[in-house]
């Protein structure tokens, strides 16, 4: 991973990180504590697990304090931020099809949970909210490469949540003054992300299927493309954004990808060459069509100059060097 220095105790920032035990959050936790930082974790494990979390709290038992609660609870938010200077906000229920199945329970976590969040931030006077915005957010649009300033019309109930979420933070930091900076996430892979549920990824999906020699269902014919993205690029992102000191970088939105585009059937053939190197019979596994879901874009490419010219943003890991990351770490793992 690119270097960084790590601090000494008297420079540590404060630091909440909500969705801590999720995916990227106990990622981003993680290289924040390495770093010499005091982080506060609020999760209440809905979809994140205590195991992301059991060697930080044994390795860090004077930085790390872990808080229990639902960002859907504005007393919660507020016990999680006292004292704090930067907040990560990476809670959220993911996932398209879940949003379009139900929606309410979607718009009460991403949206009244990231307006909770953003007022317990206000009174707290945090100095800067940093949240997990999305590439849904470019919806129907059909420009490539995408750019910030260029979104569509929301294709589900979570895109729309996302927006939203992009639409309160730009209000929040003109009326109150509080530093805001979204980053939307390009379909993030990676360490720790689960392949089990209804709702995986499809990364994780496709390798745990693929170690199990099951068949591959893809949606549609495979041509649908996206801009997948290591999730040590997405830390680097994150820390990037905390700790930039260019006036003109704040209050903006920025994409958090490599700039590079995959095809699913890109993708299966480089998951099938790289696990094949652990087990010569995965390569020959079936691959299924089935019928396009529902609210998914078609193709889905970064341009990723904003955040290199405004936050210093230089993205270390390729899809295939992440890949390659990834696969030995499920091998092990799974």
């Amino acid at each position: 991973m690119w270097a960084i220095r790590l601090k000494e105790t008297m420079n540590a920032k404060k630091i909440l990180v909500t969705g801590g035990a999720g995916f990227i959050g106990s990622n981003l936790t993680e290289e924040l504590l390495k770093r010499g930082d005091h982080v506060t974790v609020l999760d209440n494990f809905s979809t994140g697990k205590i195991e992301n979390l059991l060697p930080l709290i044994g390795s860090y038992p004077s930085t790390f304090k872990l808080v229990v609660g639902d960002i859907r609870q504005l007393d919660d938010c507020r016990k999680a931020v006292d004292g704090i200077e930067y907040v990560f906000h990476e809670a959220a229920l993911g996932s398209v099809p879940r949003s379009i199945k139900d929606p309410i329970t979607s718009n009460e976590v991403n949206v009244s949970g990231f307006l909770n969040m953003l007022v317990a931030s206000r009174d707290a006077s945090v100095r800067r909210f940093i949240y997990a915005a999305s590439s849904s957010t470019y919806g129907d649009s059909k420009s490539l490469p995408k750019v910030e300033s260029v979104i569509g019309k929301p294709l589900s109930p979570y895109a729309i949540t996302k927006y939203v979420n992009e639409l309160y933070a730009d209000v929040f930091a003109k009326t109150y003054g509080i530093e805001t900076i979204g980053l939307r996430y390009f379909n993030v892979f990676g360490r720790r992300q689960d392949p089990n549920g209804a709702y995986a990824a499809v990364i994780p999906l496709f390798v745990k299927k693929l170690m199990k020699l099951e068949p591959i269902t893809i949606n549609g014919d495979g041509e649908y493309s996206r801009d997948f993205t290591y999730i040590d690029n997405v830390i680097q992102m994150n820390i990037c954004a905390m700790d930039t000191e260019n006036p003109q970088a704040v209050n903006q939105v920025y994409n958090t990808a490599y700039g590079e585009r995959t095809t699913l059937n890109q993708l299966i053939a480089t998951l099938k060459e790289y696990l094949g190197e652990y087990d010569s019979r995965i390569p020959h596994v079936e691959v299924i069509h089935g019928p396009k879901r529902a609210g998914d874009i078609p193709h889905s490419l970064a341009n990723i100059d904003k955040a290199k010219k405004m936050l210093g943003y230089v993205p270390q890991f390729s899809m295939k060097a992440g890949l390659k990351e990834a696969v030995k770490w499920y091998w092990e793992n799974l």
